[in-house]
């Protein structure tokens, strides 16, 4: 390892491509309005690109670009938030939590499927079409299922209250209701819910037997006036509690994966996350025809079958340097024709390579001295495998400061656990785990936002987030930025932060908005992946233009942005500053040149241009 890093150069050498323009994947429009700065890098080290990054820039590939905010159709803002102020909203906790209930094995995923698809922008052509008679043929025999279930159930209860009155637990000269069991409804089954398990049905069957017996016990005072403190001692003994409780205490305290318990007088079955699942259309867990057929030889009521067996799932998640696997070329490749609808001929094994394989980052390995995370510096691929089945990759750039999410690819028919979402949420917590052995890596970086592209804002649904300043560079809260970019698509968002202070009158954004505007029935989530687009500025036929004015004829961030003498000059393997080089070039040359280091000072910065190497050839 020694060796081969010696080799291995040591500074960051870039190709500058000038001003592009191409056709923009977000706004979709057929003119090349999407206008960008682009860069080739050969090799670029970990602290580099995250000063770039900080300056607007993303890469593909081995390909850096930054869009210039005031022309382009689209203005893309950088995103980021930090890892250990994260709040959850409740949509990404139910994606976790139906990730979990998948790996129990309690998802239905039947169920789930048919429901619209979390991770794209429309519903499936099924969703907008009457159900088909099969379906309504389907749901009848569910529905059929369930009271059969309800029926048994009740059942089992009369046949302990059965005995109950042969053995003079209650009076036998009274006439007792029959067990009724119902659903619970949604609102209740939600407040009453007991850890893990899910409320399905209950039975008020013992306030009935508590009442009739108190109106057969008080038919009977007069005859024991004598003594009134037996009837009262046997209504305490019979009250709605203690019946439940004795009938539960002879019912088997499980069927099927159902347990049963006494709540207050209610005999209460529960569903264990473990066996089933309770999803928002309120479809109930039934008893199987087996088990409703089982019969208690001894008369003691109800039967529980041997444990359910549920076929439980392991999700493995494998951190690996970025490098090709065929197996994950097979899943990208079934994702890009299946979600996004590309041609065949389009999605080949060498664009592949260098849109998500190649990278020109410097691998960094652990050091033990705190500074770097045990898996080292720059570019991985992170797999989620379940049961050893490759079912999605992330693609992403872990740097000194934050762990940048570049794509992510998944099985469409794993569409129904929202994988996107998934691997942010799993993405932020492993910033927060690295921290322990990094204490600089401390920020979650979800790539462009675009508030001019719906099917992007999701990104802001990560709380709480900052957008990138496009003239200062300097981060601004997404709550600041977010009345202004409603206003128009490209804002010095620097202004309003400035103007800010002191001030409270911008509205603030609740969960409850966010929700709506991000979360909107999946319309929103075109995706799940923050780079879905940001990469398609890579493309052969674009155009690479620098007979254009260039707008930005001002700077703002460094008086000494025009003066070009020490930009790092790289020629024939040779490194020199531009002011060594200068008295050997004429004047046409100087003039071109000049320009050229002019305009790559100022979209890198004052700082880069004087460490990476500018290339010449």
């Amino acid at each position: 390892m020694a060796s081969s890093s010696t080799n291995m150069p040591k500074e960051s050498v870039v190709e500058d491509c000038g001003r592009r323009r191409t056709s923009c994947g977000y706004c979709r429009s057929s003119r090349h309005n999407s206008i960008s700065h682009g860069m080739w890098a050969q090799s670029l080290t970990v602290d580099d690109y995250q000063d770039l990054l900080n300056r607007g820039w993303r890469r593909s590939g081995s390909f850096l670009y930054k869009p210039e905010m005031e022309r382009t159709c689209c203005p893309s803002y950088t995103i980021r938030l930090k890892a250990s102020d994260y709040v959850p909203s409740k949509e990404q906790l139910r994606v976790s939590r139906r990730m979990q209930r998948f790996l129990d094995g309690a998802l239905d995923v039947k169920r789930v499927e048919v429901m619209e698809d979390p991770n794209t922008s429309t519903k499936s052509e099924n969703h907008s079409r009457p159900m088909s008679e099969e379906s309504l043929a389907a749901g009848n025999d569910d529905k059929d299922e369930v009271e059969k279930s309800l029926h048994y159930l009740s059942n089992k209860i009369d046949s302990v209250i059965h005995i109950f009155i042969e053995k003079g637990e209650f009076p036998s000269g009274i006439q007792l209701p029959k067990a009724s069991v119902n659903i619970v409804s949604q609102g209740k089954r939600k407040s009453l819910a007991n850890g893990s398990e899910d409320l399905l049905y209950s039975s008020n069957i013992a306030f009935q037997i508590a009442a009739s017996i108190k109106r057969a016990q008080s038919c009977d005072k007069v005859g024991n006036d004598s003594n009134p403190s037996i009837v009262c001692e046997k209504e305490n003994e019979l009250s709605p509690k203690i019946i439940a409780e004795k009938l539960v205490a002879s019912l088997d305290p499980t069927v099927n994966g159902l347990s049963i318990r006494a709540c207050n007088g209610h005999i209460n079955f529960y569903a264990s996350s473990k066996h089933f699942s309770l999803t928002g259309g309120g479809k109930i867990a039934s008893i199987s025809k087996k088990s409703r057929m089982e019969h208690d030889v001894g008369g003691n009521g109800l039967i529980g079958s041997q444990n359910c067996q549920v076929k439980r799932r392991k999700l493995e998640i494998r951190l690996n340097r970025s490098s090709f696997d065929p197996e994950e070329f097979a899943l990208y490749r079934r994702y890009q024709l299946k979600v996004h609808n590309d041609k065949p001929q389009n999605v080949t094994e060498n664009a592949y390579r260098m849109f998500l394989v190649d990278s020109p980052l410097l691998q960094v390995f652990p050091n033990g001295d705190s500074t770097v995370p045990p898996c080292g510096f720059g570019s991985f691929h992170q797999q989620y495998l379940i049961d050893g089945q490759l079912v999605a990759v992330g693609v992403i750039d872990i740097l000194p400061k934050c762990l940048s999410s570049k794509y992510l690819f998944w099985d469409p028919d794993f569409a129904f656990l929202s994988l996107g979402k998934y691997s942010a949420f799993q993405e932020i917590g492993w910033v927060k785990e690295n921290q322990v052995y990094c204490p600089s890596l401390q920020y979650y970086y979800l790539g462009y936002y675009i508030h001019s592209c719906s099917k992007m804002r999701y990104k802001a649904a990560y709380r709480p987030s900052e957008l990138l300043c496009p003239l200062r560079y300097q981060w601004v809260p997404f709550d600041v930025a977010r009345p202004l970019l409603d206003r128009r698509p490209y804002v010095v968002l620097s202004d309003a932060s400035i103007s800010q202070k002191g001030e409270s009158s911008l509205p603030q954004v609740t969960d409850d908005i966010m929700g709506r505007e991000f979360d909107d029935g999946g319309q929103e989530d075109a995706n799940d992946v923050p780079m879905l687009e940001d990469e398609e500025t890579v493309d052969s036929e674009s155009e690479c233009s620098d007979d254009e004015p260039d707008l930005e004829t001002t700077s703002y961030d460094d008086p000494e942005i025009g003066d070009v003498s020490k930009v790092l000059l790289g020629i024939k393997g040779s490194h020199v500053k531009y002011k060594d080089l200068r008295i050997a070039l004429d004047p046409e040359q100087r003039s071109y040149l000049e320009s050229q280091l002019r305009r790559y000072r100022k979209v890198v910065g004052t700082v880069l241009s004087e460490r990476m190497v500018y290339s010449l050839g």
